[in-house]
């Protein structure tokens, strides 16, 4: 029969030798998707939107600053080029 520490010793390179085999898989994947894909046109350069109406009080300037915020969060670095030109209640 084989050695309690014979046994873990093989469970652990076992883990380890999967874990590197998935290593060396993610990145000759990553490296043959990044080859394939072409990069992306530039976008056209879009007419500026007619500014926001002026947000008269400080409770509407709150609002607007946490829709903002929403928005920017939700979307990550592309709402950088966006601008909100009014926000309707639902």
């Amino acid at each position: 029969m084989y050695s309690p520490l014979f046994v873990t010793l093989m469970g652990i390179g076992t883990v380890f030798f999967g874990l590197i085999c998935i290593i060396v898989l993610t990145t000759v994947m990553g490296s043959v998707l990044k080859s394939k894909s072409k990069p992306a046109p530039a976008a056209a350069p879009v007419a500026a939107a007619p500014a926001a109406p002026a947000v008269n009080t400080a409770k509407e300037q709150e609002i607007l600053a946490a829709v903002i915020a929403a928005v920017t969060e939700d979307l990550g670095p592309s709402a950088s080029h966006m601008q909100i030109t009014s926000i309707n209640k639902i």
